[in-house]
């Protein structure tokens, strides 16, 4: 059962959203019908999830006995239900059903930043026509950007440089140096690798998909060329500036303590360096899978499992982490690399 926008304009802060962008937050949100007495959270849980009652009654059970109900119809039930985390009380059905929307709380934070942002006559990157807005909307979604604070927006999107490309034309080419971080604003584009043999296009890229992260995130060379398929426009983010605002605060770093801990909590452990340094050596229990090839083994791993990687630095770990961050699993890289956690496990 898709939601209208209409159903959501009532609420705050979503009705001070610009029409286009509650569009964007209505395709979004995930409706739910609950029956009496379902449990929609605990007091104490911690989550992602920001919720709106838009039919019913909850109540909210608190720790010490107090007790509130909330209806969808008065103004108290215009506010996202016990957003504060931890959940401060227990919000359970109280009346007979209760129609519940869940939206994504980073991406929401970010979608009414950006909605702010675009109240300033300063601010370059608006598109008066609603599907101009695309690329930014899909960025915002972009797994790696849940971890980018929304202070950082305004830098961002005042760092970022518009380019026109034509059809055919070669934007980055596989062994040359990384200099740029590229978003499609529109257009299409394909991704080739050589590997050992003939080029083989192992990627399509649409409006809104980013690329070029890999070399600026390993401090190597391209490992693969994008060619535009359609003539568009590429937003791109020079290295310094996307190391500022984009890697440091996408990339999770732990220590071989922390490793350890997460490896016997049940994490995959993740070598990402090439077959032969992985054959002289590598952290018992690791998977091989080169960096270069890693979105084409990542198809194999599980979402429901967290993992960590490493290399011989962390250069290439950070890479691998953004990577697989962006591909919706959760991962970290080892601080150090594999010297370091061979350190820890002879003190150990």
């Amino acid at each position: 059962m898709p939601i209208e926008a209409s159903q959501l304009k009532h609420l705050y802060p979503l009705d001070s959203l610009r029409p286009e962008h509650l569009d964007v937050v209505a395709r979004e949100a995930e409706p739910a019908e609950h029956a009496h007495g379902e449990v929609l959270f605990r007091a104490g849980d911690t989550d992602e999830v920001t919720l709106y009652l838009l039919s019913g009654i909850v109540s909210g059970d608190y720790p010490d006995g107090k007790c509130k109900d909330i209806s969808a119809d008065s103004l108290q039930g215009r506010y996202p239900v016990g957003d504060l985390m931890p959940r401060r009380f227990t919000a359970t059905v109280q009346s007979l059903n209760a129609l519940v929307v869940s939206l994504d709380r980073r991406f929401l934070e970010k979608l009414i930043t950006f909605d702010q942002l675009t109240r300033s006559s300063s601010f370059k990157l608006l598109d008066k026509h609603p599907d101009g807005n695309r690329w930014i909307f899909r960025l915002l979604q972009n797994n790696a950007m849940r971890k980018v604070p929304a202070g950082n927006l305004e830098r961002l999107f005042a760092r970022f440089e518009e380019i026109p490309v034509a059809a055919g034309q070669t934007v980055i080419r596989e062994g040359d140096d990384g200099d740029y971080f590229y978003v499609i604003k529109d257009g299409a584009a394909s991704v080739s690798q050589s590997g050992d043999g003939d080029p083989a296009v192992v990627a399509y890229l649409v409006r809104g998909d980013s690329f070029g992260e890999d070399a600026l995130l390993s401090n190597s060379v391209r490992n693969a060329t994008v060619t535009m398929m359609k003539a568009g426009k590429l937003m791109r983010l020079g290295k310094s500036d996307f190391s500022e605002l984009l890697k440091q605060p996408a990339v999770e770093w732990i220590n071989p303590a922390k490793a350890s801990v997460l490896v016997r909590q049940g994490a995959g452990v993740i070598d990402v360096r090439l077959p032969e340094e992985f054959d002289e050596r590598a952290i018992k229990g690791a998977v091989n899978m080169p960096l270069y090839r890693l979105r084409e083994y990542a198809v194999d791993l599980d979402k429901e499992v967290s993992y960590v990687c490493y290399c011989n630095t962390g250069e290439r770990s950070a890479a691998a982490a953004f990577i697989l961050t962006k591909l919706g699993f959760e991962a970290c890289a080892l601080a150090g690399g594999l010297s370091a956690m061979v350190r820890h496990r002879s003190k150990a």
